[in-house]
């Protein structure tokens, strides 16, 4: 009998032995969309990461898809510096990230499909200027698909066909970025549509349209809810997921959680605030107290682990 594994970026790891993971946030991003918010110093990132493990996270998803600013031979360097197991990522995001021009833009499904599959099974390239030649040895262990508010574009969708044709062949787990938490039922047909279960899948984003009615609709479906807006006031307060958690967990869904914290102006590491350590220390007691520590270790261990976990084929 094969071990469900986690693949990391320096190793498979069996499924059990992740620890408490933090399902989204990014130690390299470069973004149209973000100008002035690079992510791209290696030693501030290591100390972010630093500071993420000090926070109580023994693992984390760097949720940068490909053309984006990868940096993924870094991204083990940190890992291994920090003893801070950190999942890699493949796939698109959504449209609005990439210029007009962009050489992602080019390819069709099926280029896309051999793309992520060779980010998974040999190796990413050293960096994402350009199409890949020459690949590193590190592995991404995530797919991931981006869509617009209410809108799929003709890019995305061939995205998430190639995620889920690259799910399909190997079962590898899938991260899908929802805008504002819309269009999460179309997104979940899609892909089932290409053989990818919901349960697969974690809708990134889903408490920015904090209805727990929705969320649990979802959550029947088999979906993962990715929850990730904390220390964001200006447009959902702590207060606001704390409740929203509280309910859809005593309700049965499964939630993980994140910070995707994923701007320089964020990182205590770059000059800013609140850094990745914001969510072990500041928000997790929190919840601790509404939904109690064996209901959060679910979260963060359990729920996390399924879902990172390659489906064995």
């Amino acid at each position: 009998m094969i071990t469900p594994f986690i693949r990391t970026v320096l190793g498979d790891v069996a499924a059990g032995e992740i620890g408490r993971v933090n399902y989204h946030e990014h130690l390299f991003q470069v973004s149209p969309l973000l100008p002035g918010d690079e992510l791209t110093d290696e030693a501030a990132s290591r100390a972010e990461a630093a500071a993420l493990r000090a926070s109580g996270f023994d693992a984390m998803v760097d949720a940068t898809p490909v053309g984006l600013g990868r940096d993924p031979r870094a991204v083990a360097r940190i890992s291994a510096a920090t003893s801070l197991k950190v999942v890699a990522t493949t796939g698109a995001h959504r449209d609005a990230h990439y210029a007009d021009d962009h050489w992602l833009r080019n390819l069709d499904e099926t280029a896309l499909t051999a793309l992520f599959l060779a980010d998974l099974t040999t190796g990413m390239p050293p960096n994402d200027d350009g199409p890949p030649g020459a690949r590193s040895t590190v592995r991404a262990g995530v797919l991931k698909a981006g869509i617009d508010y209410w809108q799929i574009s003709a890019f995305e969708q061939r995205a998430l066909s190639g995620v889920a044709a690259a799910h399909v062949e190997t079962g590898a787990p899938v991260m899908v970025h929802l805008e504002f938490g819309t269009a999460a039922h179309e997104v979940l047909d899609v892909l089932e549509a290409f053989g990818v279960r919901p349960s697969r899948v974690v809708l990134a984003h889903a408490d920015r349209n904090p209805d727990p009615g929705l969320h649990l609709d979802l959550a029947a479906r088999g979906a993962v809810l990715g929850y990730d807006g904390m220390a964001r006031p200006r447009s959902r307060t702590d207060a606001e997921l704390l409740d929203l958690t509280a309910d859809v967990v005593a309700a049965g869904a499964t939630v993980v959680l994140g910070g995707d914290v994923a701007r320089r102006s964020r990182y205590e590491s770059y000059g800013g605030m609140p850094g990745l350590a914001y969510l072990g220390r500041r928000y997790l007691p929190r919840l601790a107290e509404r939904i109690g520590h064996e209901a959060l270790s679910d979260i963060l261990t359990s729920n996390a682990h399924r879902w990172l976990a390659w489906d064995v084929r």
